[in-house]
């Protein structure tokens, strides 16, 4: 009998990283231009954008200032805590001796910075569930990019919640040299949607 419970509390113990890596093998192979999020359980997938694009690689080639190749991503699964979280954020950079899982994923306690260019299908993510999510990740710089208006959005100080935001203008730098990022992201050439 103790063999059937324990048999029976192994096929009921099922983790959010299995439900995860299953429902992104559904979803495999992505369409091809699109980005493939799981965000609290729910699937969304975005065309990737010209614009949103040139933003994103904008970004990263200001970071290499800082950052090695391989301390950067752009569109990569991680998984986050909270329900069914698995994020393809824009642009990620690691902290330096960042590691891998056994499935070769990098771990969200390595990350140093997010940002995340808006696509209009999928801001209510990025201005909500995911900002909530990378606050209590403790992702200690999180940049939101917004083309449609020409503005970003900086966030800082996390806890439950990030206790820094600072919204300006594209055109006007993001200063990062106070934070963990240790730089400043030149603007005035983000593309407006």
């Amino acid at each position: 009998m103790t063999v059937v419970e324990t048999d029976r509390i192994d096929m009921a113990d099922s983790s959010d990283k299995r439900t995860l890596d299953m429902m992104f093998e559904w979803l495999e192979p992505a369409p091809e231009g699109f980005k493939v999020e799981i965000v609290e359980g729910i699937i969304y997938m975005s065309p990737q954008r010209r614009t949103h694009w040139r933003i994103i690689l904008d970004i990263i080639e200001q970071l290499r200032a800082r950052y090695p190749r391989e301390r950067l991503l752009s569109d990569v699964r991680i998984d986050f805590p909270g329900l069914l979280n698995g994020f393809a954020s824009d642009v990620v950079a690691l902290t330096e001796g960042a590691t891998e899982d056994a499935d070769g994923q990098c771990h969200y306690q390595d990350i140093e910075f997010v940002a995340e260019v808006i696509s209009k299908s999928t801001a209510a993510n990025e201005y909500g569930s995911k900002k909530a999510t990378y606050a209590t990740a403790g992702v200690p710089v999180y940049l939101i990019v917004d083309p449609y208006t020409g503005t970003w959005h900086l966030h800082t100080l996390p806890k439950e919640e990030y206790r820094s935001v600072l919204s300006l203008d594209f055109g006007t730098p993001v200063d990062l040299t106070s934070t963990v990022v240790g730089l400043t992201l030149e603007t005035a050439d983000f593309p407006r949607d």
